[in-house]
């Protein structure tokens, strides 16, 4: 069989005909079989330079361009919605292969880090009874989440024959289940503050307001909100979360400067090594004691808190979940009972201290953090909050849950083991429930027409 045979029939596997992705075709196209391995693809055109708006062009001309998205232009979580529900209109209808498609169906999403836990977000808060696994594909300056599971840390290329090869590791990928972490964060909206040159508050794609805080609540004071959100790679607070915020800021501030995936990289290496993060020494200015600005709590499964002291080198606190980070690195080396200890849950208690604001990451993306003044306080509490399904490719360095995806442990992928506390209101509890990432989904599957 020649090469280009095989590439055709790839391409046949994974293209998905017009009447089972678009709502507005009467008329369905008779097929001979389904397609084996239909794909939907997300691409954030603005990742990599030059490199997503490519892409975006090369995945187009390849499969149908109705199956491709560019998230400049929709939400995930909108796009779903309309595809979702449209295969479940088909299936109602008695239409063939509409349940194979929508039982068959990855999620391929290109872009950075921050881009893969929207979609991941946003696929978890659907509560789909057999969710859709998702491909990475390394767009970003970071590229852990893709590096974690195999997909490599730099761009495999934009043309039509770098596409086919990596569709194909697509179709062969196994499934992973990884943990899924929560993040709730309460605080006081600040009316003014050092917030520039991003204001009032910019919080990142995986991080929502959800409302103000519930009349049990210590913390519910007029103008205090609460915001929810997930990370499946990592949270972090100081001085990695700094680089990582200046970078996107002279990104933000100076686009042309920032067109080409190997240059971004290099700049954000500069970035750091400027901060002193890889030579400063302890009176650095950037080398604050964290211990004057947080206090750090840990929780078990008997929902038992305990304070853990914060050393005074220390400059950034990482909650880790996948063994990549900041391009790769693996803090925690080869696990063992001194280094690692386990924790339910974790929180962050911010009160007046010695600065006003510090920075925060969140899977690749970064925000200033105007910490509390007078009697103020934030927290920020990290939660488990059940699995997600990873496509892996053979270098996959992660652990997951397992390696094959059992429909049968879906009840604790729900996120239904959430801890609920005797004084939360209904709305707070949902709140713990969801990311917050797809809002606006919507199927009613009680009037399918």
């Amino acid at each position: 069989m020649s090469v280009q045979t095989e590439g055709t029939e790839l391409i046949s596997e994974m293209r998905i005909p017009d009447c089972y992705l678009r709502s507005d075709i009467e008329r369905v196209v008779n097929i001979s079989k389904p397609p084996t391995c239909p794909v939907i693809v997300f691409i954030n055109s603005r990742s990599g330079g030059q490199l997503g708006v490519r892409l975006l062009q090369t995945y187009r001309n390849l499969l149908n361009p109705s199956q491709i998205f560019d998230l400049d232009d929709e939400a995930p979580d909108q796009v779903l919605s309309k595809l979702l529900g449209h295969l479940e209109r088909l299936k109602a209808d008695g239409l063939r292969f509409a349940a194979d498609i929508r039982d068959n169906m990855r999620i391929i999403v290109a872009g950075g880090d921050g881009t893969a836990g929207w979609l991941l977000g946003v696929v978890s808060d659907l509560k789909l009874s057999n969710p859709p696994p998702i491909a990475t594909v390394p767009l970003g300056t970071g590229n852990n989440l893709p590096f974690s599971f195999g997909w490599g840390k730099k761009n495999p290329g934009t043309d039509r024959e770098s596409v086919k090869r990596f569709l194909e590791k697509v179709k062969k990928a196994k499934i992973m289940q990884i943990d899924s972490w929560h993040i709730r964060m309460k605080m006081r909206i600040p009316a003014e503050g050092p917030l520039d040159p991003v204001a009032p508050l910019e919080l990142p794609h995986s991080l929502h307001a959800f409302k103000r805080l519930s009349q049990s609540d210590v913390l519910n004071e007029e103008g205090y909100h609460t915001f929810r959100g997930g990370f499946w790679n990592y949270f972090s607070l100081g001085m990695d979360a700094q680089v990582s915020y200046e970078f996107h800021t002279e990104r933000k501030l100076h686009p042309e400067r920032f067109k080409n995936q190997l240059v971004n990289q290099s700049t954000y290496a500069k970035i750091g090594c400027s901060q002193g993060w890889f030579c400063a020494s302890l009176v650095h200015p950037n080398s604050r004691n964290f211990r004057q600005l947080a206090k750090l709590k840990v929780a078990d499964r008997q929902g038992q808190w305990d304070e853990l002291p914060i050393p005074n080198s220390i400059r950034s606190i990482v909650c880790l979940n996948l063994p990549s980070f900041s391009g790769g690195l693996n803090p925690w080396g080869i696990p063992n009972d001194k280094k690692s200890r386990e924790a339910h849950r974790v929180r962050f208690e911010f009160h007046q201290g010695a600065a006003d604001h510090t920075y925060m990451r969140m899977d690749g993306e970064p925000w200033k953090q105007p910490l509390p003044k007078n009697d103020d306080t934030v927290i920020i509490e990290i939660s488990h909050l059940g699995q997600v399904k990873m496509l892996a490719a053979d270098n996959c360095i992660a652990k997951g849950a397992q390696d094959v995806y059992n429909p049968s442990l879906h009840s604790f992928a729900d996120g239904n083991d959430v801890e609920v506390e005797g004084d939360e209101d209904e709305e707070e509890i949902e709140s713990r429930r969801k990311f917050g990432a797809a809002h606006t989904f919507r199927i009613d599957f009680d009037h399918i027409d």
